[in-house]
């Protein structure tokens, strides 16, 4: 059987995921590996064989989406080619976490495609969302990647076909302490405003910024460029973790017992749909950097606990046994 894998790489928690879904997939036949976006700094570790610039969304410089950036950052011509030219008739079964090009050349060519991703699970009815969404955004939202067939991941099993989220093995095995600093990842805030905001509290702050290519301290702040090795030592060993709302990191650092602060990306319509979720389980939210939350929240000792299994390899087995004519009986020859 041939498996088309096609992942987003806006932001880095598709990535992340895809770390442990690629290789329970080999299980079951060949994997091609289809990438689109242009803003993960995760090193994957396995081959790519679709590597396309695709659509991305782009940040500002205060908690918000940039519309003018994301207009003009994206080439939308090629991102039009790119969706002509994938054949998707080779493929017995193609996955998609939430990535445009592979679903839409589904959508206008036909293709045995389901969705699998946390974005998949917010059109559920069951999963929390914010009483008013702006009409254009869900619009946008809803047919960025449009495949009919979901399964979601969501901070809770809203649903029979929504699981827990995938916690990677390298975060599960973590030796966990709460005596190093407190762990920042909030790329859509420059890294001048962050800091601002936290040398005026007591705290010590390990901020990892898209923004920085070398390490430097301020304040009571030390700041890194991106690096999963570093990144992966500080969180085993925060007493907490500040950062946007979005899906892979809050659920490693719920499912770590780690206090957690998050502050959704401003006209983001997913970020806003998990800030409300993860505020129904006890999280602490707010819509803007506000040092007195922020303090607040550090001189707490409050943690939400969730219970994730890891049950990724059974999901899969559903999944793939659903929608495909595979025969269980060749995993045992």
């Amino acid at each position: 059987m041939r498996i088309l894998y096609a992942v987003q790489k806006t932001g880095n928690g598709h990535l992340a995921r895809a770390q442990e879904i690629i290789p329970i997939l080999q299980i079951y036949g060949d994997v091609d590996f289809l990438t689109s976006g242009s803003q993960s700094q995760i090193n994957l570790g396995f081959p790519v064989t679709h590597d396309f610039k695709g659509i991305s969304l782009f940040y500002g410089s205060n908690g918000n989406v940039s519309f003018l950036k994301t207009f003009f950052k994206n080439n939308y011509l090629k991102f039009l080619y790119q969706i002509l030219k994938l054949n998707v008739y080779k493929y017995d079964l193609i996955i998609n976490d939430y990535e445009p090009i592979s679903a839409w050349a589904c959508k206008l060519k036909g293709g045995n495609i389901i969705s699998l991703s946390h974005q998949s699970s917010l059109f559920f009815e069951e999963t929390p969302k914010p009483k008013k969404l702006k009409w254009l955004s869900w619009k946008i939202f809803k047919n960025y990647a449009p495949v009919i067939k979901k399964y979601g991941f969501h901070f809770d099993e809203y649903n029979e076909n929504i699981f827990n989220p995938v916690i990677r093995k390298k975060v599960r095995n973590l030796k966990t302490s709460t005596s190093g600093n407190y762990v920042v990842y909030l790329p859509s805030y420059s890294d001048i405003k962050i800091i601002k905001e936290l040398k005026r509290t007591s705290a010590n702050w390990t901020i990892f910024s898209k923004h920085a290519e070398t390490s430097y301290t301020a304040h009571n702040c030390t700041v890194f460029p991106i690096d999963e090795n570093e990144f992966l030592n500080s969180f085993a060993n925060c007493p907490g973790v500040l950062c946007n709302a979005g899906f892979e990191l809050p659920s490693e650092a719920l499912y770590l017992k780690k206090k957690l602060f998050v502050i959704p990306i401003k006209k983001q319509i997913e970020q806003e749909c998990n800030a409300l979720a993860l505020k129904e389980m006890g999280v602490l939210t707010s819509k803007k950097l506000d040092f007195n939350l922020i303090e607040m929240w550090t001189l707490s000792n409050k943690t939400v606990t969730v219970n994730y299994s890891n049950n990724i390899e059974k999901v899969i087995e559903e999944i793939v046994l659903e929608n495909t004519s595979y025969d269980t009986e060749f995993l045992f020859i």
